[in-house]
């Protein structure tokens, strides 16, 4: 699994501009299956996202067609971990996690 932390690299009002598409590009994401959860950082610097087990290869693409980082108004840190444990109110963690 990876946490993505996207950090803003351009003002608000460009962000604003884009969200429009990278809201699309979210939803893609849920419709495949690739993420987890994702939302706002607060303060607003940027976002976070949570995957499902993947490879890192295809993480890589799929975070290259995020319109935030086609305009180059994101970066992105990427952590790969390994959860051991969640809360039982996870279920679908659990599961996802047992089958990889």
């Amino acid at each position: 699994m990876f946490v993505v932390v996207l950090t803003y690299t351009a003002p608000l009002d460009e962000i604003d501009q884009a969200m429009p598409d990278h809201v699309e590009w979210l939803s893609k994401q849920y419709d495949d299956g690739h993420f987890l959860a994702s939302g706002r950082q607060n303060p607003r610097i940027g976002g976070v996202i949570i995957t499902r087990p993947m490879d890192r290869a295809n993480l890589d693409a799929i975070l290259a067609a995020d319109p935030f980082a086609i305009k180059g108004l994101a970066s992105y840190e990427i952590i790969e971990f390994s959860p051991t444990r969640t809360a039982p109110e996870l279920g679908l963690v659990n599961e996802i996690l047992d089958n990889s």
